[in-house]
């Protein structure tokens, strides 16, 4: 007889064993399957790629580890998504961010000073993978995370894929956002569960209100030039309509008719007659 793992009750595919699912069931020999887990352990926290009833031997060919793509499906909880958002090394934190660390997702649109901004779309998300990779990269003997970061991408400018623990709301956000401007990512600690208690827009003017004040509203030039129209006002925009139609009916009134002039001799007196 050989004790070998097996599951405690019926389990279905994506499943991620726990302590709880294995125990150790005693079979003869000649029938425990050629790839047979014999350790519970070494089957704990891996997914199930298809499903097995209580007492079935677990074997290593139903198991998937979380570290590959077949796996993954295991980890999301349920109601959650995943979602892949594309980011540099610029715009994801100099390429410091792992699996499994919290970020916020930062939305930009470009444009001129008076239409860029930038907001907050997410809080508090959990990153799944760093493009396929769903586990912490480990370090070389004798290298600091740093170096093994950078080592990895030498490239500030190469784009990776992040996928992201979303709801499905939040994955509608997501995908709306990165079609509409830029997306970064600001790490935050783990433990940090603050929000924003306003989520109000950042634009050029909170980094320099005086510029922004002369891009919106330019200043007269010279010491006889009007000041500029306040657009707002109802009664600067009823006379400034009312001079703008004044001029352009002036614009549109007939041109005057041409006018002849004949000059008349009679002997020695000159007369002009003018027709129109």
């Amino acid at each position: 007889m050989t004790r070998v793992a097996a599951a405690a009750r019926d389990l279905g595919a994506g499943a991620r064993l726990g302590k709880s699912d294995l125990k150790l069931v005693a079979i003869p020999a000649k029938d425990v399957p050629k790839s047979a887990v014999l350790d519970p352990r070494e089957a704990e926290g891996k997914a199930l790629l298809y499903p097995v009833v209580a007492n079935e031997p677990v074997t290593t060919n139903k198991l998937s580890s979380l570290a590959g793509a077949e796996g993954v499906a295991a980890v999301i909880e349920p109601g959650k998504r995943a979602i892949s958002v594309p980011i540099t090394d610029i715009t994801g934190v100099a390429g410091l961010i792992q699996p499994r660390m919290h970020v916020d997702v930062l939305f930009t649109r470009v444009g001129s000073m008076a239409e860029a901004l930038t907001t907050v779309v997410l809080e508090d998300v959990i990153v799944l993978s760093i493009g396929k990779n769903t586990e912490i990269a480990p370090s070389q003997p004798g290298q600091t995370p740093a170096q093994s970061s950078s080592s990895a991408a030498p490239n500030v400018t190469q784009q990776r894929a992040v996928t992201l623990l979303v709801t499905p709301e939040e994955a509608g956000k997501l995908e709306l956002a990165k079609n509409q401007g830029r997306l970064s990512l600001a790490l935050r600690n783990p433990l940090d569960r603050s929000r924003l208690a306003n989520r109000q827009a950042v634009t050029a003017e909170a980094i320099d209100p005086e510029l922004f004040t002369r891009v919106r509203r330019p200043q007269p030039v010279g010491a006889g030039a009007k000041p500029p129209v306040d657009v707002r006002d109802p009664k600067a925009w009823a006379a400034l309509t009312s001079q703008t139609g004044a001029r352009a009916a002036e614009a549109k009134a007939p041109p005057p008719k041409p006018k002849v002039v004949i000059d008349v001799f009679r002997g020695d007196k000159h007369l002009q007659e003018t027709f129109q």
